[in-house]
């Protein structure tokens, strides 16, 4: 699976930074406002987080191999 370079990047950025920041924000205000299930979405985050990045690590691998091929 190769994505193409604007959705590869996109995603990329949204692992390297929206994600991780989101998880630590949503924990951080389900915290000081005392709303439920805190631990339970920012978990879910970091869950998917983890699963886009491993797809874009297969993307990026399959791109070097198709890369190297020619």
């Amino acid at each position: 699976m190769v994505l193409k370079d604007s959705v590869y990047n996109k995603l990329k950025w949204v692992c390297m930074f929206f994600l991780p920041a989101f998880a630590v924000f949503t924990r951080t205000i389900t915290q000081i406002w005392g709303l439920p299930y805190g631990d339970e979405i920012s978990s879910t985050i970091v869950a998917i987080n983890v699963l886009l990045s491993a797809m874009l690590g297969i993307s990026n691998m399959a791109y070097n191999k198709q890369k190297d091929e020619q």
